[in-house]
């Protein structure tokens, strides 16, 4: 499957719907729309990623990036991941530098 990351904002928030295989050949186009996103100074980072089928190392390293790149006061989410890709996730300890959420309710997180 094609890889996809889709960026949005709403208030005080950005939103990148990830679909697809994200690997090397791929990590650049997610980085590129983290960029998108720190650049406006967020609250909060929620990362879709219930279409991620999976993730590479190279995904990792951008996530660990989205982190480094927003800061300390920008809270990430990650919304839905597949069963392979929170593994991974939680293999690195990277799930306890984040919040892990079932489903994205825009209402409750936005201030």
């Amino acid at each position: 499957m094609e890889f996809k990351a889709l960026f949005s904002t709403t208030k005080s928030t950005a939103k990148i719907i990830l679909s697809g295989e994200l690997n090397a050949s791929t990590a650049s186009t997610f980085k590129t729309e983290v960029e998108k996103a720190a650049a406006i100074n967020p609250q909060r980072l929620v990362l879709v990623m219930k279409d991620l089928e999976y993730m590479a190392s190279a995904g990792l390293r951008v996530l660990i990036f989205a982190k480094q790149k927003m800061g300390m006061n920008v809270d990430i989410y990650i919304v839905s991941p597949q069963e392979m890709v929170m593994d991974t996730i939680k293999k690195t300890g990277f799930h306890h530098s984040v919040s892990i959420m079932d489903n994205y309710d825009a209402d409750k997180l936005e201030v």
